[in-house]
């Protein structure tokens, strides 16, 4: 047995530990300044061997944040952090960083070799509107000795008056950046490091912009002689499945399943928009990546779906 364990700081964050280790923490509270969009998310992230595979607040964009669901484009609202895109200006700092606040917690369960966490949200522009409310789920297993899975529910409703769609600076005029959604960080290591997906390994930028049901990326650890690998699965069930994918490699290490890369997704007044990923975190590498997909594909079918039935 695994002894998953979990400690809940109240209006805080709330832990996952494999035996000593901490598997992650998501801190669905955070004390992020406005510029930075304030926003949940998961960090540290770690393997079952206690390797760190996240970064946060990095001094190049300090809005990362390990694993979060961020969106730079939600009608003229920037829900990533920092500079909204602005095609002819390039990057322009507005008054449009908005919010996704914590309302309240609606389960918290764990057993031997799984936990879940799951609670409400509202989206709070910069000068106060709300677009919408969300019900997420996170719920971690474990796979075997070197893997374990973190299941991501999202369950957005619109409750505005009016249609809202979702883009990315692609679909504002910028080629080639169509990132938004899950957005995985990887740590300054991880640099020049691997992506994969079933079709083979490249180079992240290489594969940027491509249709794919799973990536992973592949990296190594300073000071120690040691690899870890990240796949992500979409839900065959997710608006825009199989996405596109916004990876790099150089430069540094990020991995976003990016249903909004080249098009908008319009969410109409009332309307609920569901998407669910597994994130696979392994003590291996780019060969076992199929392996690793294949056993998080399995646990998305059994993680529990984002919204309340």
């Amino acid at each position: 047995m695994s002894g998953l364990r979990v400690r809940h700081d109240l209006d805080s964050g709330f832990s996952v530990l494999d035996g000593e280790i901490e598997l992650f923490r998501y801190v669905y509270v955070p004390d992020t300044v406005q510029l930075e969009s304030p926003k949940p998310y998961v960090h540290p992230l770690r393997t079952r061997a206690g390797h760190l595979v996240s970064l946060f607040r990095p001094h190049d964009h300090v809005w990362h944040k390990g694993i979060s669901w961020s969106l730079p484009v939600v009608g003229d609202e920037n829900f990533w952090g920092g500079p909204t895109y602005v095609h002819g200006q390039f990057y322009v700092q507005l008054d449009n960083d908005g919010t996704q606040r914590h309302v309240d917690v609606d389960e918290i369960a764990v057993d031997d070799d799984s936990a879940r966490f799951a609670h409400d949200l509202t989206w709070i522009t910069q000068d106060g509107r709300t677009l919408f409310s969300e019900h997420r789920t996170l719920e971690a297993r474990i796979v075997d000795a070197g893997t374990w899975v973190l299941t991501v529910g999202i369950a957005m409703t619109n409750v505005s008056d009016d249609d809202i769609s979702i883009g990315s600076p692609t679909t504002r005029g910028r080629e080639n950046a169509g990132y938004g959604g899950l957005f995985w960080r990887g740590p300054r290591s991880f640099t020049g490091g691997t992506a994969v997906t079933a079709a083979g390994a490249a180079a992240g930028d290489d594969l940027r912009g491509q249709r794919h049901e799973w990536m992973g990326f592949a990296g190594r650890h300073d000071g120690e002689d040691s690899e870890s690998l990240i796949v992500i699965v979409d839900d065959a069930a997710n608006p825009r499945h199989p996405p596109q994918w916004f990876v790099r490699s150089e430069e540094f290490a990020a991995l976003n399943p990016a249903p909004f890369f080249s098009e908008e997704l319009v969410v109409a007044a009332g309307e609920t928009v569901m998407f669910r990923y597994a994130v696979a975190v392994s003590d291996s590498g780019v060969a076992a990546a199929g392996d690793v997909a294949r056993a998080a594909r399995e646990r998305l079918s059994q993680a529990a779906p984002g919204a309340r039935q």
